[in-house]
């Protein structure tokens, strides 16, 4: 794994949180990392963004971000708001590139879900990972409606000739209900592609130390982690 693409089933479900479980996975394996924010929405230059929130949390990466719009939209929505040029595809699998020749892993996070628009011809995400030739980990949450978009959105992504990765829980409740206990044994047919790790919802806010000795704990062995898809079902089996 060189390059990953992490998309979502949407936007607020976690894709920062899991991008820099991931991260630190792989910082703990001795990996170096560099992690891609090809377009922040909704700040302002010099506040904190994506990027650099996962450098925050997961350690020594790479941070890259490609643009920043101020509104808190669709980055194609954003830019011409902004009056700004907006990021394609073509920059975006540029930028990773280059960032591959100099790490192990380099983490390319989307906007919102895999279809959202980059640009004014229509170009999203998705065009960026074929450019790449890269794989999409594509963050879902545990609630009801989450098997509905993880099967659009893996279709979509085999319509474009992508390969999944697999799936990561963005946010596990601490107490879930019969719902989100069910969907552990469902995301893996609706997705068609294994379920990877579930990331503890609020998991962001633990401190930074607590969070790189965590992340593994979180993350299935192909992430960088340990974790143990088998008994994770079996602890939340819905009977």
């Amino acid at each position: 794994m060189t390059v990953q693409v992490v998309t979502g089933t949407g936007t607020e479900i976690g894709k920062t949180v899991v991008t820099a479980a991931l991260a630190a996975a792989a910082l703990a394996a001795g990996r170096s990392v560099a992690v891609l924010k090809p377009a922040q929405t909704g700040l302002l230059p010099g506040e904190r963004g994506d990027a650099d929130e996962v450098a925050r949390l997961a350690g020594p990466v790479t941070a890259a971000e490609l643009a920043r719009f101020p509104d808190p939209l669709a980055p194609a929505t954003a830019a011409r708001r902004a009056r700004a040029v907006p990021v394609g595809p073509e920059e975006v699998a540029e930028a990773a590139a280059k960032l591959a020749t100099e790490h192990d892993l380099v983490l390319v996070e989307g906007a919102g879900g895999l279809l959202v628009r980059f640009d004014e011809r229509g170009n999203t995400l998705a065009e960026a990972a074929r450019l790449l030739a890269a794989p999409l980990l594509v963050v879902v949450p545990a609630a009801l409606g989450t098997l509905n978009a993880t099967a659009l959105t893996a279709e979509a992504a085999r319509a474009r000739g992508l390969e999944l990765t697999g799936t990561v829980i963005g946010g596990w409740p601490g107490e879930p209900g019969l719902a989100e206990r069910c969907n552990t044994e469902d995301l893996t047919e609706a997705a068609g592609a294994p379920l990877l790790g579930a990331v503890p919802w609020g998991a962001g806010s633990l401190s930074p130390e607590a969070f790189r000795a965590a992340a593994p704990k979180w993350l299935a062995p192909q992430l960088y982690g340990r974790w143990d898809a088998a008994g994770f079902r079996k602890t939340w089996a819905a009977g």
